[in-house]
């Protein structure tokens, strides 16, 4: 979205509690990057509507999203997967600090690796929100799927990255081949068969992917 619409729906944004305000904060004197407000206040909404039990979320980073998400649905049990070692860190101190070590798992490792190993300990999920390495968001997905169950829901953040997705004119250098990526992983979610998907201008772009139960697979090739 455009900065003037941005501005707008953060601005009438409810005030949010302290703890939300803080990781905000600390996520900006670190320059880790998080999902914008509207962004996460469109994610979060998604949580309190389906209601899932089990979550899977690719990119812990400092465990913002995760708790914005258990916050959203208290029943909800999180695992959620980062790769780098100081923010695996600081994600743990974070939930600790809040004491919701219990609704949310926190797994240091290469998704890559981590991914595999849950499909292999039988684990499912009724969502998944990959929010990691864009240039690998489609490898990601095909090692999460399995994971989810019929009417689950896959979210991917930054499906959009900049406009640059949209406007692939004047791409910088550094993001031409990651640019490119996401627009062949936004075409394989539209054309997925097994999924319907929408891509939503909030924030940074984040598409919605509905898994579909096996009756409507076979109504949608009939």
């Amino acid at each position: 979205m455009n900065e003037e619409l941005t501005s707008y729906l953060t601005a009438i944004l409810p005030e949010q509690e302290d703890w939300i305000t803080r990781l905000e904060s600390e996520a900006k004197t670190d320059r880790v990057p998080i999902m914008d407000r509207a962004g996460m206040n469109f994610v979060a909404q998604l949580v309190r509507l389906t209601c899932p039990k089990q979550i899977l979320e690719v990119g812990t980073a400092i465990g913002y999203s995760a708790l914005r998400m258990q916050a959203a649905s208290s029943n909800s049990y999180i695992i959620t997967i980062e790769k780098d070692e100081q923010r695996y860190l600081q994600a743990v101190k974070n939930i600790k600090s809040l004491n919701k070590q219990q609704q949310i798992n926190v797994i240091q490792g290469d998704a890559l690796d981590k991914l595999p190993e849950l499909a292999s300990q039988g684990k499912r999920f009724d969502m998944i929100f990959i929010d990691a390495a864009k240039g690998q968001y489609e490898r990601f997905f095909e090692l999460a799927n399995p994971m989810l169950n019929p009417n689950g829901v896959i979210i991917s953040d930054n499906v959009l990255f900049r406009g640059y997705v949209a406007n692939p004119v004047d791409v910088p250098k550094r993001y031409q081949k990651m640019v490119e990526k996401i627009r062949n992983y936004n075409e394989m979610l539209m054309n997925h068969p097994d999924f319907k998907t929408t891509i939503l201008p909030i924030g940074d772009g984040v598409a919605v992917s509905y898994k579909m139960k096996e009756e409507e697979v076979l109504f949608r090739e009939g």
